[in-house]
């Protein structure tokens, strides 16, 4: 009797290079709860919204080569500098990754780890939660000068709702990322003292 066509022998696929090197950026380190992982991947999300909302600027009419380059790239760093908090979570966090020349393999500094990032939670904190909500608050601009009349929020209906959708998330990342620092800080430190006490 012949078997039918999705009864067939499968020989096991193996994952490609770039699966492999995603699942290792993300996983995490034993000891990270499910509530920190979460808050580890929510960090790139909530930045990715005003990502978009820029980049429609970079190519429509009336900017510069040198104003769309800007804004995209702003958008780019933008993302990548929110995907390392992961790092707080994952092992390359941890342990410096095999393509860090000099460094790989070697155990990352824990204060390495956690002076940038408690320094980027302040700054994110201050500048898109705290000068973000009183300066929306106050109808300014986050210098503190009257809102000009092209301000996104000011265009009202759904291109100021779309404004406040995509930059609103904004807002958690300075917080989001000085919960993840304070977790990394709490986990290293356990587990340094464990190792000095075995």
């Amino acid at each position: 009797m012949q078997q039918p066509l999705h009864a067939k022998d499968h020989t096991p696929v193996r994952p490609g290079r770039l699966r492999v090197a995603w699942r290792a950026a993300h996983e995490p380190v034993a000891g990270v709860s499910r509530r920190m992982q979460l808050v580890a991947y929510a960090v790139p999300l909530t930045v990715l919204p005003s990502g978009i909302w820029r980049l429609p600027v970079a190519f429509g009419d009336g900017g510069g080569l040198g104003e769309r380059a800007y804004v995209v790239s702003l958008s780019v760093l933008s993302e990548i500098f929110a995907f390392t908090a992961i790092g707080l979570i994952a092992r390359w966090g941890e342990v410096f990754p095999q393509w860090i020349p000099f460094l790989r393999g070697r155990r990352v500094p824990r204060r390495a780890a956690v002076l940038p990032a408690a320094i980027g939670a302040a700054g994110l904190t201050l500048l898109f939660t705290l000068l973000f909500i009183v300066s929306e608050v106050r109808g300014t601009t986050i210098r503190g000068d009257d809102l000009p009349a092209d301000y996104p929020s000011q265009a009202g209906g759904w291109e100021a709702a779309w404004f406040y959708f995509c930059y609103a998330p904004l807002t958690l990342w300075g917080p989001l990322l000085g919960v993840l620092t304070v977790a990394y800080w709490k986990r290293r430190s356990a587990a340094e003292r464990t190792l000095v006490a075995a």
